[in-house]
């Protein structure tokens, strides 16, 4: 028995041991950060907003602390999103990685983070930094919460550390300027009820884009959007506020910014600037001024990306910038070339595919449709839920959309958009075409295709391929690319083609990716295709793979051999895997008429388990009945 409690002091001796061993590790991490005299991070952002500021040259809002915070700072000009929509883009500023390399693309999706790698906060706190989110998170990614942040919540604050000197990264989020506080008018008034009435605009101040209808209810929200900017800006002195009664001004670097442009039609979810340019001030207290490299009051035209936030927060703490982050920071004091281009990229935003990509520099902007024949606008559930998208569709059919809007709805899209941002800032005159930018369309296009490669885009590769090659390898697709042989450049050789025997040289590849983008593309072009490809493609849907499988059913059924093509399409709707069955789902749907004999089974994929597969299908009857019955 003596024996027995001697060996049980003993684990305790060395457990109480091992508790102080890491917490003076923990002190003396922070401790040492403290002594370096490292700046405290404080970074304010809002949702759904483009650069409608007073200090960005908008009279009409009212933000004047956040335009005094510009005049004591820096207002940066050329600042985008990876992504038009939030989930996408915010797991690139969490890793310092374009969402489409690490599987995070998809608007939901929960990729599988790349193995080894770590969150930028992760390493901030490794260096002794408190590190608190307050509170949205969405990163799209697998993750714990608590291997991130310190804190992460409504209650998550920089007070909130144990010692007050221990320097802290943290992040405030404002909802209030979401697309749901503009379309409901019950969120809109609840973050809106105690701004001062001179504040608030009124409908028909607020100017209606050149591609909306300018009917009343157009107005109204527009006004409720450019009003909760004004409740953003109080919401900003709050926090400001604080951060002054705590005498932690003069040590705090501030960043303020959107998640991406406003949560309109044509913005959110859209590769024009609209969606990707978002408002982005910098104030720097004069103890720090050697870390920008622009002074008190300026604006800066140097371009920024969201894949910059991780690596300049890491390098103004004098944290070395891990390798695999793919953005450069653009504040601290050594700094590398300035970026030529920033690259963003939408892939699926809820139940549609949609496959774009979009190359900028400071004056032009380049978009590849990788899906051209679908149209503009897709039909999804939530943004047409939304009044302006409503008024948008009830107005092309009416016949009086202007012009602008017009081009909108058209059916299929063009291979390629270049714009000039400088003559042209609503991006509504496409110069692809135009003989005189012949040049820069081809350095533009050359830069996107030489950034995909070398990204390894995982977009390249179909959801269902994608989340397979994950389980099989039980690795992230990250890794997957740059393990296991993938031909990227072929695959992305074929995914960009126009050329009919190209597609059918690629049929039968080893590789299933290259043979998915090769039915794709035959069933892209079918118009121009000729019924001889018919008996290649009849081989591919017995193939091993179903996203293959479904491509050949799709090209088929374009080709008007919808008899062997849809039993296909109808299988897979069955298939055990949700993203198998809702890119059948999809093609059914893209299909219309042809699928009208196959009505039972698609009203038997309303109880599908995944809410995007229902809302496809919901859409397909409803076109197909003349019915308007509503899903969530």
């Amino acid at each position: 028995m003596t024996k027995r409690i001697k060996i049980v002091r003993k684990r305790n001796l060395h457990c109480i041991a091992g508790c102080f061993i890491l917490l003076f590790l923990s002190v003396f991490s922070w401790a040492n950060v403290a002594k370096k005299k490292r700046p405290n991070i404080l970074w304010i952002t809002t949702e759904d907003m483009s650069p409608h500021l007073g200090c960005y040259g908008d009279s009409l809002v009212s933000t004047p602390v956040i335009d005094q915070l510009a005049s004591k700072g820096v207002c940066y000009n050329n600042a985008y999103a990876s992504a038009p929509v939030c989930a996408p883009a915010r797991s690139s500023i969490i890793t310092g990685m374009h969402q489409s390399s690490i599987g995070s693309h998809h608007m939901r999706s929960n990729g599988r983070f790349p193995e080894g790698l770590k969150y930028f906060p992760q390493l901030l706190r490794e260096e002794g930094y408190y590190c608190t989110n307050n509170f949205k998170e969405d990163y799209n990614l697998h993750y714990n919460t608590s291997d991130i942040w310190d804190e992460s919540g409504v209650n998550a604050h920089w007070r909130n550390r144990n010692n007050s000197e221990q320097p802290f990264f943290a992040v405030f989020n404002f909802l209030g300027t979401h697309e749901s506080a503009t379309n409901s008018k019950e969120k809109h008034l609840r973050f809106t009820k105690d701004l001062p009435k001179n504040v608030l605009l009124k409908p028909g101040d607020v100017p209606v884009p050149p591609y909306f209808p300018n009917t009343p209810l157009v107005k109204e929200l527009m006004t409720r959007y450019y009003n909760n900017i004004a409740a953003l800006d109080v919401y900003v002195g709050d926090i400001l506020k604080e951060l002054e009664e705590a005498g932690l001004e003069d040590n705090t670097i501030i960043i303020f910014y959107s998640d991406h442009g406003a949560g309109l039609p044509v913005h959110k979810r859209w590769l024009y600037d609209s969606g990707l340019k978002v408002p982005f001030i910098v104030r720097m207290p004069e103890k720090f001024n050697k870390l920008i490299p622009y002074g008190k009051g300026t604006t800066t035209n140097e371009l920024v990306s969201f894949v910059d936030l991780a690596p300049t927060a890491l390098n103004l703490a004098e944290i070395p910038v891990p390798k695999n982050m793919q953005g450069r920071a653009f504040l601290g004091e050594i700094l590398t070339k300035k970026r030529e281009y920033i690259y963003a990229s939408r892939d699926r935003m809820d139940e549609r595919y949609d496959m774009q990509r979009a190359v900028r520099d400071k004056r032009y902007k380049y978009i590849r449709y990788y899906e051209p024949s679908k149209p503009f606008i897709q039909y999804m559930n939530t943004p047409e839920k939304g009044a302006i998208m409503m008024e948008i569709r009830s107005s092309h059919k009416a016949g009086n959309l202007p012009r602008a809007g017009v081009k909108l709805m058209a059916q299929k899209k063009p291979l390629e958009e270049l714009f000039d941002l400088k003559d042209d800032p609503l991006e509504l005159n496409n110069l692809a075409e135009n003989p005189n930018y012949n040049e820069i369309l081809k350095k533009m296009r050359q830069a996107h295709t030489d950034w995909s490669v070398k990204v390894a885009d995982g977009g390249l590769i179909p959801e269902a391929i994608l989340r397979e090659w994950e389980q099989r390898y039980n690795k992230s697709i990250y890794t997957i690319l740059r393990e296991k042989n993938i031909p990227v450049e072929k695959i992305q050789k074929v995914a960009l083609a126009t050329d009919l025997e190209l597609f059918m040289n690629n049929l039968q590849d080893a590789n299933e990716v290259v043979r998915y983008w090769a039915a794709t593309g035959i069933g892209n072009y079918a118009d121009v295709a000729n019924r001889t490809m018919h008996k290649k493609l009849k081989f591919l849907l017995d193939d091993e793979c179903s996203s293959v499988r479904i491509a050949a059913a799709r090209a088929l059924c374009m080709l008007n051999f919808e008899r062997e093509g849809i039993p296909i399409l109808v299988g897979e709707l069955k298939n055990k895997d949700e993203w198998t069955r809702l890119n059948a789902a999809l093609v059914l749907d893209e299909i219309g008429e042809k699928a009208k004999p196959f009505i039972s089974d698609l009203k038997m994929a309303l109880e599908d388990n995944n809410k995007y597969v229902v809302r496809v299908v919901n859409r397909t009857l409803n076109v197909l009945h003349g019915t308007n019955n509503v899903v969530r």
